[in-house]
């Protein structure tokens, strides 16, 4: 729906993202500290109940706001108003299908009846949707009836596909390893209070909002001069400023312990250099994605990246789980050189992939 507010395409369509993505992070900035608070301060009931009514207030904007759309979002389709209906009921039917199949396994899970770990469980999904997600692009490029432009572009999704995943699996630690290290390792007081560890996770969103219109009016003024890097480019400098982040941290994480807490600084300095590299690859990869989607395709390839996403925070989890057994510094500086590598690697092949893309900007 965004993208179709910029039917140009283009720097235009990048930086509506980027203030598109500002919006999404004004929640991202309260809902830490709001659910934080209650959390932490009184029972993590509360702070996942506030979550719950966040998000139906969310849809209550939505549906307030919808008429400022106009027609954007219309579903177009040749079907007539019965196919459409039948393929609604089938849609649900399969969806409600397999959230009792969900909500069956977890109950058995959580009630002793199935013996198997969360960790082997996590495992388990990730492997089986990075099949599922290579699958599903040899099926679009061998039997899904794209031209040969279109199959260089779903060349350059899968690509960028990665890309996403390497950055989520290490951008998402905020929420895992990097919490704990707030918890834990860093000097929280404040005259003698001490602020909740989750209040910290606001940071990344202070420092998008103040950095979005920066990040959009940038890329326009670039592609002014027609000098504005190409999205490959763009993905590889969000790596590599994520690992410059994590270079900081296992810095900050040397010098710390139980006894001798760290200043907040250094996990500050991190988000900053995080925020720049999540300005340069999420919103972009967003905008991206409906440029580069086949014909009525852009809803299932914006779904894609979302599974992208999803295996981020599932590999972040699974990373942080290791933190029992490794130190917070060894931790930080694995995942910055590993980060750091795939950025690298984005930044040799960026010109090839730049090529496949096409008259795509």
């Amino acid at each position: 729906m965004v993208g179709d507010l910029y039917p140009e395409g283009g720097a235009r369509r990048d930086a509506g993202f980027s203030i598109f993505y500002m919006g999404i992070n004004l929640g991202a900035f309260a809902g830490p500290i709001l659910a934080g608070f209650f959390g932490e301060g009184y029972n993590w009931h509360w702070g996942f109940s506030l979550a719950g009514f966040g998000m139906v207030l969310g849809l209550v904007q939505y549906k307030l706001g919808k008429g400022y759309l106009g027609t954007i979002g219309h579903l177009e389709t040749e079907d007539d108003a019965a196919t459409v209906s039948s393929k609604s009921r089938k849609f649900f039917m399969i969806a409600g299908a397999i959230a009792a199949v969900v909500a069956l396994f977890s109950y058995l899970l959580s009630s002793g009846a199935l013996n198997i770990s969360l960790q082997t469980v996590a495992t388990f999904l990730g492997y089986g949707t990075i099949a599922l997600s290579v699958l599903y692009f040899v099926y679009l490029y061998v039997a899904g009836g794209h031209t040969p432009i279109e199959k260089k572009r779903l060349i350059v999704i899968f690509w960028l596909f990665i890309l996403a995943a390497m950055f989520w699996s290490g951008f998402e630690q905020a929420a895992t390893s990097l919490n704990l290290f707030a918890a834990d390792l860093t000097d929280r007081t404040i005259g003698g209070w001490e602020a909740p560890a989750s209040w910290l996770q606001s940071v990344n969103a202070i420092f998008i909002i103040i950095l979005a219109p920066v990040f959009g009016w940038l890329w326009t003024w670039l592609a002014s001069r027609s000098v504005n890097p190409s999205i490959p480019l763009k993905f590889a400098l969000g790596l590599l400023g994520l690992a410059v982040g994590f270079f900081v941290l296992a810095w900050g994480a040397a010098n710390a312990s139980t006894e001798n807490l760290v200043s907040p600084a250094w996990l500050i300095v991190t988000y900053f250099f995080h925020t720049v590299g999540e300005l340069c690859l999420s919103p972009v990869g967003l905008s991206s994605i409906t440029k580069l989607a086949p014909k009525g395709r852009v809803g299932q390839m914006m779904g894609v990246w979302f599974v992208g996403a999803a295996l981020g925070n599932l590999f972040a989890g699974l990373v942080a789980g290791s933190l029992e057994n490794l130190a917070p510094a060894s931790l930080f500086s694995t995942v910055a050189f590993i980060v750091g590598g795939a950025g690298v690697l984005a930044l040799v092949l960026s010109p090839g992939v730049r090529k496949l893309m096409g008259d795509v900007k």
